[in-house]
């Protein structure tokens, strides 16, 4: 970044993986920022992990570890002028922080914190990195970073950190197990006692839909409905906003979609991903009542919660999930896999949860293509129940999903350490 009149700096580091570095001190839309400037480092065409043809960084490993090194630096005490109480280090990025913390100041009174959003993710490196890394030797083991004979930045900060969180009580329980740790079930099991999980929550501002009640869905859906060149039919619309892999289980819809359309629904998706995927959902909207758009358009992706009936989440895991809070904010119901956070997130409209007066939307298990079109059969004979759809989406927009609950917590969980 440029200095400008209300920046300055305060801390520099002459060989910082390889080139020279600053850290600013900023301040922007009423938030005070250090900001790691190093340009051999980050500046360059491309995104934050891949260049301009998608390919990643080879660099990416020394990359985020000097994220990482300079995060655990401050937290030592390397700025004059300030020194945190909490180290908070996210995902694999930033996994190699409490380590560094740990193993270059281990008597600093920062205390450190991993959040994984998603444990897929690893950030694994060859070994034959460990200098570049500045890692020891001594750490390449199974009780360090060591992971099937890699290094891996995220293991590192799951041994390293005083705390350890995920994005929903449910996943937080799920990483316990084979099949949701990833290879990291047994490392997680023996610090359980530390391990925790809380929501996100999402922007009731940015995402505030423009109507108050449901009946203002409407015009919204006829909109929708244009725009993707769906004609006008008694049943549901379906909406997907979603990254096309085999995790977000849209494979499985592929194979659930026919029952849709002969329940006289639609589905309208945008997103992107796998190629094979791509081209499957592009050739089943040869279909009139499917409409898909590969990529990503903010303002299609608003419509399409404004205006939908329905949004479909059929993930195989799922640590939080966003999509289906955003649908609960539109009054858009989810129909969701029983998994992580969609577990948390969605009341089931079961006969008890309608009787109750609080289901919000729909859940299905396992993640199979009869358990899903099982689920849409469901979606079409709630929709058809005009009064009761009316009570579900009431009630999905009414449901908290904010940030008030869960920064509660990790207000707590931050005093429990700086006690």
């Amino acid at each position: 970044m440029a200095a400008t009149s209300k920046s300055k700096v305060v801390m520099e580091d002459a060989d910082l993986f390889g080139g020279q570095a600053k850290v600013f001190e900023t301040k922007t839309a009423g938030l005070d920022l250090l900001v790691l400037d190093a340009p051999h480092l980050f500046t360059r065409e491309g995104g934050p992990y891949a260049d301009l043809n998608g390919r990643d960084w080879l660099d990416n490993p020394e990359r985020f570890a000097a994220l990482s090194w300079v995060g655990a630096e401050i937290a030592g005490g390397a700025m004059a002028c300030w020194r945190p109480d909490i180290l908070h280090a996210f995902d694999w990025q930033a996994g190699l922080a409490p380590w560094y913390l740990r193993e270059r100041h281990p008597d600093a009174s920062a205390a450190s914190v991993l959040t994984i959003h998603n444990i897929a993710f690893q950030g694994k490196a060859e070994a034959d990195k460990l200098t570049s890394l500045r890692l020891s030797v001594k750490g390449m083991t199974e009780d360090g970073f060591e992971f099937w004979g890699d290094i891996s930045a995220l293991k590192a900060g799951l041994v390293a950190a005083d705390k350890i969180t995920t994005v929903s009580p449910t996943y937080a329980g799920e990483l316990l197990t084979p099949e949701f740790g990833m290879g990291m079930d047994g490392l997680l099991r023996s610090r359980a006692d530390v391990l925790s999980g809380i929501l996100n929550g999402v922007d009731l501002a940015a995402w505030a839909p423009s109507y108050k009640t449901p009946s203002g869905k409407v015009r919204f859906k006829e909109q929708l409905r244009r725009e993707m060149g769906l004609p006008e039919v008694e049943g549901p619309l379906c909406v997907v906003v979603s990254r096309l892999t085999h995790q977000k289980g849209l494979d499985v819809l592929l194979d659930a979609l026919p029952r849709l359309i002969d329940r006289g629904g639609q589905l309208a998706l945008l997103g992107s991903g796998e190629k094979e995927l791509e081209q499957t959902f592009v050739q089943a909207a040869a279909h009139p009542h499917v409409a898909v758009r590969i990529g990503y358009d903010d303002s299609l992706a608003r419509l399409l919660f404004e205006g939908g009936d329905a949004i479909l989440v059929p993930s195989r895991f799922e640590p939080c999930g966003l999509t289906q809070m955003y649908g609960l904010r539109f009054g858009t119901l989810p129909l969701v896999a029983y998994t992580g956070g969609l577990v948390d997130t969605v009341i089931d409209a079961t006969p008890a949860g309608l009787r109750a007066g609080v289901a919000t939307g729909m859940q299905f298990q396992p993640v199979t293509a009869d358990a899903l079109s099982r689920a849409l059969d469901r979606l079409c004979d709630l929709y058809a129940r005009p009064h009761v759809w009316l009570s579900l989406q009431k009630n999905a927009m009414r449901h908290p999903v904010g940030w008030d609950q869960s920064a509660a917590e990790y207000v707590a969980l931050y005093r429990g350490l700086s006690c």
